[in-house]
């Protein structure tokens, strides 16, 4: 959870003090807002505990090679969101969305530290992008996501002039 932990310090360090007014602010019509963006961490945050969860009790033994999960913070290339992680365009505080960031956060690191470290080796599940992934790898992966949009929110705080 280390990556993780050090992401989510980033992610609120750079949302810190904008005003719930920008937070909700679309730099153009077709980007998500600030606000949009952390919504879209922690729907991903928990369906991917979410699924973990599903695995471990259901999935079967795949044994699956690590795949370079560190290239998700390139954004050269773009990945759309799946439908259950896209955010909505109703207006939020900074407020309710660290409550909920800090809901999955918290859901995620009790099954990091509670799971059993064999069976999250051994099982797996599909990425999008790296096709099958060990559920260990799943943990540490939300981290580099959250680094990724880390990199967008700075883009549309500076498109936004703030």
């Amino acid at each position: 959870m280390e990556i993780n932990n050090q992401a989510r310090e980033e992610l609120l360090e750079i949302v810190k003090g904008i005003s719930d007014e920008d937070l909700n602010r679309k730099p153009s019509e077709n980007r998500w807002s600030m606000k949009q963006i952390l919504e879209h961490l922690y729907l991903m945050e928990g369906a991917i505990t979410k699924n973990i969860r599903s695995e471990l009790a259901q999935g079967e033994v795949v044994n699956i090679a690590d795949k370079p999960i560190e290239l998700s913070v390139d954004r050269s290339r773009k990945v759309d969101a799946p439908e259950f992680v896209q955010p909505s365009e109703s207006f939020a505080t900074l407020e309710e969305l660290k409550h909920k960031l800090e809901a999955t956060h918290n859901g995620l690191s009790e099954l990091a530290c509670t799971a059993d470290e064999k069976l999250l080796a051994e099982k797996g599940s599909v990425h999008p992008i790296f096709g099958k992934m060990n559920l260990k790898q799943w943990i540490p992966f939300v981290g580099y996501h959250e680094k990724r949009h880390t990199e967008q929110i700075k883009e549309v705080k500076e498109d936004l002039g703030l």
